[in-house]
């Protein structure tokens, strides 16, 4: 019998080996539209923020991440292989142009830092 950890761990396998294939992949050329994007993200913003940082203590923070991340991780929740109670209502209805533009929207997006703790 397999246990919770060992469970666990074949998840995160799974993720890191289909985002790992996703990035080897990747090339700089993607089709994703950052306007197209910022107006599907309307549909994020209750979680994750048009900015991209993160509006609820469960949701990540996205904005400035690297667009084939965004682009695994979406995919990611549209098959179920990573499930999450709201990206599981939201992710099916995603074609796989709703999920390069999000993407393009979201890795667009510039994170500056002001101060760094203890400075």
């Amino acid at each position: 019998m397999i246990s919770a950890f060992s469970r666990r761990g074949m998840l995160v396998a799974k993720l890191v080996a289909s985002a790992g294939l996703l990035l080897a992949a990747a090339s700089a050329s993607h089709a994703g539209d950052v306007k197209a994007g910022m107006a599907k993200a309307m549909m994020c913003q209750a979680c994750h923020g048009l900015d991209g940082l993160s509006k609820t203590p469960d949701a990540p923070n996205i904005a400035g991440q690297i667009e084939p991340y965004l682009i695994a991780q979406l995919q990611a929740f549209k098959s179920g292989v990573r499930k999450n109670d709201a990206m599981s209502v939201v992710s099916p209805s995603l074609s796989d142009t709703d999920i390069e533009d999000l993407a393009a929207y979201f890795s667009a997006i510039e994170i500056n830092i002001s101060k760094l703790p203890g400075q």
